[in-house]
C-alpha cells in the first residue's frame, strides 16, 4: 500500500511529471493506493481543474479516515520532531501512513524524514 501526501497527487496527475512516472510504474507493479483525509482535504483546497479531481476520485473513492489513535500519534510526532511549524498536517498524514502500514509517497521527503524513526516508511 503506497498513500499519497497532497504535492505528490498534485503531481501524479500532470502526465509527464516525475510523480506521474513512479504512480505508473507502481500501477504495473500492481501496488495499491491509499490517501488519508488530511490530505485529500490539502488536496481539494486546490487550486485543481476539473480533470484532476475526477482522476483523483477514481484513484481514491474512499479516502482513509482520521481516527482518535491517529490524533495521539500525530500529537506525539509534532512533540518528538522539534514542534516544527506548519508540521501538524504533515504529523497527521504520517500517522495515517503508519497506522495503515503503507509507505508515504511525497515530493517534500525532507518534511517526512523526521517521522521516519517513529515508523514512518517513505515510497
Amino acid at each position: 500500500m503506497i498513500h499519497f501526501d497532497t504535492n505528490f497527487l498534485i503531481q501524479a496527475t500532470k502526465a509527464g511529471s516525475p510523480a506521474h512516472t513512479k504512480f505508473q510504474q507502481w500501477t504495473a507493479a500492481n501496488d495499491s493506493f491509499g490517501i488519508s483525509a488530511v490530505a485529500w482535504a490539502e488536496y481539494l483546497c486546490g487550486p485543481l481543474g476539473p480533470a484532476g479531481e475526477t482522476l483523483a476520485r477514481l484513484m481514491f473513492p474512499v479516502p482513509e479516515i482520521f481516527t482518535e489513535p491517529d490524533a495521539v500519534l500525530a500529537a506525539r510526532l509534532f512533540n518528538q520532531t522539534g514542534r516544527r511549524s506548519r508540521s501538524l498536517a504533515d504529523c497527521m498524514i504520517a500517522a495515517v501512513a503508519i497506522r495503515c502500514r503503507a509507505k508515504l509517497a511525497t515530493i517534500n521527503a525532507a518534511d517526512f524524514q523526521p517521522f521516519t524513526p517513529h515508523g514512518l516508511v517513505l515510497a
